[in-house]
Formats: C-alpha cells, sequence, structure tokens
C-alpha cells in the first residue's frame, strides 16, 4: 500500500504541532494522500502519557497514516512499532532528523545519525516487530564537517527499511540554507528503495520539476504546507492563484474541523488558540505569483508583494498584533472589519520539523 501511495506523492512532513490531527484533516480535503503524525516519543509512549497516545490518533479521512517515532533504543522502538501498529498505522517512519537542542542531548532525533550501526540494530529491531512498512527519515548529517549521510542510508535499507525520506540539509544548517537537492538524487540513485526528498517545495512547478530531476518516487513538504495547506491541490492540479475570500474560507474550515477535534467548549477554544496563532505566523507569510512570473522562495521574506485588498494587506501582516486579531476573529467566526493599526513585526515563527 506504501510503495503504492507514495508513487509521484507530495507527502506531508511529520511536524511538530504543524502536523495535528485537524490541521492533517484539512489538508486531506486539499489532496493531501500520504502523511505522517507529529514526532512521538517511544519513551513517554511505555510512560502510558495520555499527551504521547493522543499524537498517534489517525483520523477516519486519512488514507494512507504513518506514525514517526523517535527513541534510541531497539526494543523500545519495537514495542513502541508494533502498539502504533496496532492503533491503525500504515508505516512506522524512524526520526533520525529532529534538530532540537532537548531531543539530541538525550541521543534522539539527529544525534542518532551519527550512529549508523546502532540505527542499523533499532530499523531490524522494527522490522521484526511489526508487518506494516518501517521507513526512515533523516539529515544530511550533523554538520558540515561530518556528513555521512550515503552510510547511514546503506545501514537502514540493509535493515530491511522500505523506503528513506531525505531532508536536505545538515542538522547545524536548520532552515538557514536552501536544501540540497542534488545531494537527495545522490542519495536516491545509491538507494534500491523508494526515496522520499524533503526541502524548500512552496509551489506546484517546484514540486514537478524535484519529481522529474531528483530520482524520488515521492517529494514532502513541511513549511509550504503550513503556508499554504492548498499546496496539494497545487501539486495535482497547478498553481493556484487564490483570493483572499478563497484563503479565509480554508482558515475558518481548519477552525470547525479544530472545534469538532478539541471540542467546543472553554477547554477545546483555549486549546485551538494555542494552535491557531501558531498557524497564522504561516499563513500571514504567503504571497502569490509576482507579476513579472517569477516566484517567491521559501528562504526569503517576499518584498514585491502588494495587497490586493485591505483583507489581503491584514492577512501579510506579521505583527503580533494583526496576528493576535487575526487569530481571535477566527476563533470567534468573526467579521475582519477593524483590524489594530500596523505596528513592528512580531519574530517570524519556526516549524519544527520532526524529521
Amino acid at each position: 500500500m506504501l510503495i503504492n501511495a507514495l508513487r509521484g506523492a507530495l507527502v506531508m512532513a511529520p511536524m511538530t504541532k504543524g502536523s495535528n490531527l485537524p490541521y492533517r484533516q484539512l489538508c486531506v480535503e486539499l489532496g493531501a494522500r500520504v502523511l505522517v503524525s507529529e514526532m512521538v516519543v517511544a519513551r513517554r509512549l511505555k510512560q502510558r502519557r495520555r499527551g504521547e497516545f493522543a499524537l498517534i490518533r489517525r483520523a477516519p479521512e486519512e488514507t494512507c497514516f504513518g506514525v514517526q517515532l523517535a527513541g534510541n533504543k531497539p526494543e523500545e522502538m519495537a514495542w513502541a512499532a508494533a502498539l502504533v501498529e496496532s492503533r491503525g498505522a500504515d508505516f512506522v517512519d524512524l526520526n533520525l532528523g529532529c534538530p532540537i537542542d532537548h531531543f539530541t542531548r538525550m541521543g534522539l532525533g539527529a544525534a542518532l545519525g551519527r550512529q549508523p550501526n546502532k540505527v542499523r540494530r533499532i530499523v531490524e529491531a522494527m522490522r521484526a516487530a511489526v508487518t506494516v512498512p518501517v521507513t526512515v527519515k533523516i539529515r544530511l548529517g550533523w554538520n558540515a564537517e561530518s556528513r555521512n549521510y550515503l552510510a547511514l542510508a546503506r545501514a537502514i535499507v540493509d535493515a530491511g527499511a522500505a523506503a528513506l525520506t531525505v531532508h536536505g540539509r545538515t542538522r547545524e544548517a536548520r532552515y538557514r540554507h536552501p536544501a540540497e537537492w542534488d545531494v537527495i538524487a545522490e542519495i536516491a540513485a545509491a538507494v534500491p528503495v523508494p526515496v522520499i526528498g524533503n526541502g524548500d517545495l512552496l509551489f506546484g512547478h517546484e514540486i514537478a520539476q524535484a519529481l522529474a530531476t531528483s530520482g524520488c518516487a515521492a517529494v514532502m513538504t513541511a513549511r509550504g504546507a503550513l503556508i499554504k495547506p492548498w499546496i496539494f491541490r497545487e501539486a495535482s492540479a497547478g498553481y493556484w492563484d487564490i483570493t483572499i475570500d478563497e484563503r479565509l474560507a480554508i482558515y475558518r474550515r481548519y477552525v470547525d474541523l479544530a472545534l469538532a477535534h478539541w471540542r467546543d467548549d472553554e477547554f477545546g477554544r483555549t486549546r485551538l488558540r494555542e494552535f491557531l496563532r501558531w498557524h497564522a505566523g504561516f499563513w500571514v507569510r504567503y504571497a502569490p505569483q509576482r507579476p513579472d512570473g517569477t516566484w517567491p522562495t521559501m528562504q526569503a521574506r517576499e518584498s514585491a508583494f502588494e495587497p490586493r485588498s485591505p483583507l489581503e494587506a491584514l492577512f501579510a501582516r506579521t505583527d503580533d498584533a494583526a496576528l493576535d486579531y487575526i487569530t481571535d476573529q477566527l476563533l470567534n467566526r468573526g467579521e475582519f472589519d477593524a483590524p489594530p493599526s500596523p505596528a513592528g513585526d512580531s519574530r517570524e515563527a519556526e516549524v519544527v520539523e520532526a524529521g
């Protein structure tokens, strides 16, 4: 099922906070067909933490759903893989990409990627514990001096992984430099399993080019899906010069899905507001194709975008006052008729891409 689903697909990345269940539902409605959970820590599952179990819940609409696990003990990862398979996961993904200090200090995520032999044992243990495919998501290495991607990829494939996702940056690079698609292509040519390429995809033509030139079976989007969840529709139907009213309908749909998930009560609305404010920080980064036919890029804040209406201008602001106003009006299903005066920009939100 997974291998067939991957052919030519745009996969929704595992993202801490960003891959919450109602946002995945929204992306399914917009065309996503392969989706991955937020990163789930195996140790926390073993400790029976309710919050961690919530992360492995699958929406009925998800036709191909994977759970990404983080851990560094073979027996613990095998146990967790079997658990998530029993809860309905179509595949289980091992996280070797998380760059966050809190996790790398514990030997998880990108830190584990420095130990190919240990990774091999973990993948073998997970593979023996489940009947669904085991996949792995890696970066190119720890830093510019330690790029062990080929040794790591071969160890993963030798251990029985069914597919490999490659985020085309090192841990040290985070998101500061463009993804290295030439290296992703090198890995795809070197291993006999499907490779999913990940990095900097924001428009449909970029997805098509990456699929055509990288040798990858599929590609993956993280920030692209957060900035414009309709990227999944563009992947199959081409560029959508979306209006602000169409965008607003999508954002309101997310609120409906989220309140259905977390409940429309004080707890659910408080929970949703935290997520909604975070998502709004990405939604306001959207800019359409430029009038001269060129395209904005993922790595640079767009300066050529001229809003076509006052509402579009509001949704291009990144200051705290605007983001709070957008959040509260969406949450309360209000109109956008009294926006606050522009102020200084807030600090940009950063996606925590689990893998």
